[in-house]
């Protein structure tokens, strides 16, 4: 790989951590390929992605940026799982590494804060951007139901009693 090869691939990398909310760093050591595509599809389904490069590489790339805390990291075999919804890719690294016994997380970055695994699979743990919009609108839906809810119940004992009132004089 020449200068200007790295040069383009730094950016390339540079420009998807910029873009992202959250960079989780993984540890592969001993897994093929294969084993690694089940991750890369779950994290694009969810608006992920996930890189192997190559530690200097991604060390000059984080440098800088918004995930800068975790440029430390590389070392050894590790990827980078990328993405903007935070918990979304939270859920999927957690998953797969509940699934593999060789793969696991290091750290992750959210925003530019550092986290640890276990924070990582806390946030794992939260319920997603669907589910969170879900509960808003539903929670939305709730005040004018229940206000028209409340004027029915006010207004139902009125009508009874002028009901009966009729009933009384038609006998």
């Amino acid at each position: 790989m020449n200068r200007s090869e790295k040069a383009a691939l730094i950016a390339q990398i540079k420009a998807k951590a910029d873009t992202a909310s959250i960079a989780v760093i993984t540890d592969f050591k001993g897994m093929t390929v294969e084993e690694l595509t089940g991750l890369r599809v779950k994290l694009h389904d969810c608006g992920g992605d996930y890189l192997v490069v190559k530690n200097t590489l991604a060390r000059i790339a984080f440098t800088g940026g918004t995930h800068d805390v975790i440029k430390g990291d590389f070392k050894e075999n590790c990827g980078v799982a990328f993405g903007e919804d935070p918990v979304a890719v939270a859920k999927a690294v957690s998953e797969f590494a509940k699934t593999s016994k060789i793969f696991s997380i290091r750290h992750a970055s959210l925003e530019g804060k550092m986290l640890s695994a276990s924070q990582v699979e806390d946030l794992a743990k939260l319920p997603g951007k669907q589910e969170l919009l879900a509960m808003v609108l539903g929670t939305m839906n709730a005040v004018p139901t229940n206000f028209v809810s409340l004027c029915a119940n006010m207004i139902r004992p009125l009508l009874y009693a002028l009901k009966a009132l009729e009933e009384k004089k038609a006998a």
